[in-house]
């Protein structure tokens, strides 16, 4: 039997998830981590990303999620975040519509906030856009 430990995300607009789990996945701003059980306590700031979740059952979960902070502690980790979306929550059309504009900002340029505006705003859809594409493909329900 797997080890479990608790897990909650959480965003301003509600509980996102709770339970134990037997691992989580998603990537920080230095790179990507895989949580597990007992793992070393840390906390950390988390770009948008696809979130795994292994629940208790072996079973892989995604999720979008944006910024935030991951707090990783022996009695339980925590995730607080700007938003995060099942994927079949995702408006598909908003993503895609965000992610052109976003490129189009790129393309043509203009000042540096608007840039790294229409950056931040570019990786938040293609996540958006991948994770309904891969729940799609796999038939994957949260």
């Amino acid at each position: 039997m797997a080890v479990l430990f608790h897990f909650e995300v959480h965003t301003p607009l509600r509980p996102f998830f709770t339970g134990s789990v037997q691992a989580i996945a998603l990537t920080l701003l230095d790179g990507e981590v895989a949580v597990y059980a007992n793992h070393a306590a840390f906390i950390a700031p988390v770009v948008p990303c696809l979130l795994k979740i292994k629940d208790k059952e072996g079973n892989w979960k995604t999720a979008f999620v944006a910024d935030g902070i991951l707090e990783v502690n022996s009695h339980k980790t925590i995730l607080v975040l700007d938003a995060a979306e099942w994927p079949e929550e995702i408006d598909y059309e908003r993503a895609k519509h965000a992610k052109e504009k976003a490129e189009e900002t790129l393309l043509y340029g203009g000042m540096k906030f608007e840039t790294e505006k229409a950056s931040a705003s570019l990786r938040r859809a293609r996540m958006r856009i991948k994770a309904r594409d891969e729940w799609r493909i796999k038939g994957e329900r949260p």
